[in-house]
């Protein structure tokens, strides 16, 4: 044993690690992560990257080519197919889908605001019932409320209406219960009792303070509401019928139903339109980024 193994020796008899050590079982454990990274990314990327791959196809090369490996490409003959198919129905359906997601969130995302910041920072009698109530909301299934909206918007003529959508929107307990928890991190007491000493009404301490300090949290909230309007599937289902009032995902659906009903092959243009329905989301999604990154994290905090 030479004189430099010595102390290493001793440490390891002690119990302790020596800075070597703590170095090597730091390089292995990045190493890890980084494997770990990689594969995860591969997984999440695999389905998007056959999905393009898919869309640059036309029938015959969709099912005699291997799947993830391009076979010509017909991606611009595929987009103006989908285009003109019943009289462009697809772009029909994509302007429902930006009604719906991007109305219906806006109005969420403001009536979330008002309700968290009145939860959090007003007294009233019920105020922990009342949140009580919002936390169990947002825990039941919306599959569980999909029929009892059916069954009250059938009551009021309201089924088969862009309101059928917009009105669940409209309403989102998981939402209020994140601008609660925002409104305790960013608006201070202080800050309220001395717009208050000024003069300033309640409407314009919301309008005004409240809503420019929420920007992050309301950015984050939208963006929440936004992709899961936008992805939504069973409750456009159950409440709208005619196709004029359909949402992409439930248009595409019906598309990959009509090769068994009555056997014209839409493959093709359900992939295109898939691949299409994505683009927005993605651009939603860097372009918040900012902000999403900043909300999660103050929740996390929270």
């Amino acid at each position: 044993m030479t004189l430099t193994d010595e102390p290493r020796t001793r440490d390891r008899q002690l119990g302790r690690i020596s800075a070597p050590d703590r170095a090597s079982r730091s390089r292995g454990g990045q190493r890890f992560v980084l494997v770990g990274l990689v594969l995860a990314s591969v997984y999440s990327l695999f389905p998007v990257w056959w999905l393009i791959v898919a869309s640059t196809k036309d029938r015959t090369g969709l099912y005699q080519s291997n799947g993830l490996w391009f076979s010509g490409w017909h991606l611009w003959g595929n987009l103006r197919q989908l285009f003109t198919y019943e009289d462009g129905i697809f772009l029909r359906w994509t302007a429902n889908s930006f009604l719906y997601a991007g109305v219906g969130s806006l109005g969420g995302t403001l009536l979330a605001l008002a309700t968290g910041y009145g939860l959090a920072r007003f007294q009233f009698p019920g105020r922990n019932l009342v949140f009580a109530c919002v936390v169990g909301s947002f825990l039941i299934p919306i599959a569980l409320l999909t029929l009892p909206l059916y069954l009250m918007f059938s009551e009021i003529g309201l089924v088969d209406t862009p309101w059928a959508m917009l009105i669940p929107c409209l309403i989102n307990p998981f939402s209020v219960y994140l601008a609660k928890v925002y409104t305790e991190a960013t608006i201070p007491f202080e800050l309220l009792e001395a717009a208050r000493i000024d003069g300033a009404g309640e409407l314009r301490i919301f309008f005004s303070i409240v809503l420019r300090m929420m920007t992050t949290g309301g950015a984050t909230v939208f963006l929440l509401a936004f992709v899961n309007t936008w992805n939504a599937f069973f409750l456009p289902l159950t409440v709208l019928r005619g196709e004029e009032n359909w949402t992409l995902n439930l248009g595409l659906y019906n598309w990959s139903g009509k090769r068994l009903e009555s056997g014209v092959d839409l493959t093709s243009l359900v992939l295109t339109g898939a691949l299409l329905s994505i683009v927005p989301m993605a651009i939603m999604m860097v372009a918040m980024r900012r902000y999403w990154r900043t909300g999660v994290t103050l929740g996390a905090l929270k």
